[in-house]
């Protein structure tokens, strides 16, 4: 939970600050206020990072800095700190004590809803192995890293395919078997998530639309656990000749997807958008309870123009879950959010900015 925010030199904030409730809190404003601004300021203080912009992308324009400030209800400080050009740094303070990276054990939990994730079942793939892959590394201790050596081995093969046209078995070996066995870790988390996923997606997506169709999720992963790693680095062996001329590595994690069916068949084939948007607000779900049981806390909300995008029957099954956490609303029209809630909300009315 955070009580207060100041904001300076951050995006469309030059010195701004925020008291908040520790409910619902509904941000509105016209277009251009600065709505999902403030949203993205709550996770970067919580995770580290923002869901849509590099970290230079965050300070205002022509500004040297930005900084981030606010506390929690025991009055933990938590400050985060962006500096432009030339040193382009970031870092993070608690209670005084600096950090470069938010770690799982010293940031806030946090489940983000935004226009965007309602193309989950729709859009590329690249989605779907974003909510896995952010998920478990909010529950996993050490995940966030085996996540980032992958990218950074992925990518070292992958130059090293594009600049070497004629390289060796011998000089990609190395890279092969260590993305082999980072592969394994991302494959074993991913593939038992999606059980879970699975265990629980059937009968809260029944709640939620009140119809029997059973949904079922699985992950395309291509070979048994017990030889994930010796099968794909064989396949990586066998696949250089074509992925040297590709100029990338087409097999692993990177590959893969997050399969979602309904009575056995592909969602993206016969979903309605009402049918896919409960399922998103399923999923949703289970991420929010996901992360309260693994972080024994319970998470921030953010919802950021959602509302505008769910019907009645879903907004009123949305808010029926909101009441054990901190909840930040974005909004346009508040009397829209606000006829949900039965108790005080905290508004947080912003202009348009110059």
């Amino acid at each position: 939970m955070i009580t207060d925010l100041r904001l300076q030199n951050f995006r469309s904030f030059a010195d701004a600050s925020f008291e908040l409730n520790q409910g619902v809190n509904i941000i509105v404003g016209p277009n251009a206020s600065g709505k999902t601004n403030l949203l993205e300021a709550i996770l970067v203080l919580a995770k580290g990072s923002s869901y849509r912009a590099k970290d230079s992308e965050l300070i205002q324009f022509h500004k040297p800095w930005a900084r981030i400030d606010g506390h929690n209800p025991d009055s933990t400080q938590r400050t985060v700190k962006l500096t432009s050009e030339p040193t382009k740094t970031k870092h993070y303070e608690i209670n005084g004590k600096i950090y470069k990276r938010l770690s799982l054990t010293n940031s806030l939990p946090v489940v983000l809803f935004e226009p965007n994730h309602l193309r989950l079942l729709t859009g590329s793939p690249d989605g779907r192995r974003d909510y896995l892959d952010d998920l478990i590394e909010q529950t996993t201790v050490g995940y966030g890293t085996t996540r980032r050596q992958y990218r950074r081995t992925l990518a070292q093969r992958n130059r090293l395919l594009k600049q070497a046209a004629r390289a060796s078995q011998a000089q990609l070996f190395p890279w092969n078997v260590r993305l082999s066995q980072l592969a394994g870790q991302i494959f074993r988390a991913r593939n038992q998530l999606t059980d879970q996923i699975n265990s629980e997606i059937t009968q809260l997506y029944k709640q939620l639309s009140s119809t029997t169709v059973k949904i079922t999720t699985n992950y395309s992963n291509k070979w048994p656990i017990s030889d994930y790693e010796t099968r794909l680095l064989k396949k990586l062996e066998i696949e250089q000749a074509e992925d040297q001329t590709r100029g990338f590595t087409s097999s692993g994690p990177h590959r893969e997807d997050l399969l979602i069916n309904f009575d056995d068949r592909p969602a993206q084939e016969v979903a309605s958008r009402g049918e896919i948007r409960t399922t998103v607000l399923a999923l949703k779900i289970i991420e929010l309870k996901t992360i309260e049981a693994a972080r024994q806390t319970t998470p921030l909300l953010l919802l950021d123009d959602v509302f505008s995008e769910l019907d009645g029957k879903r907004r009123h099954t949305l808010t029926d879950y909101l009441s054990p956490y901190q909840t930040f609303i974005t909004t346009t029209d508040a009397d829209l959010v606000t006829q949900h809630f039965t108790d005080n909300c905290n508004v947080i009315a912003l202009g348009r900015k110059a």
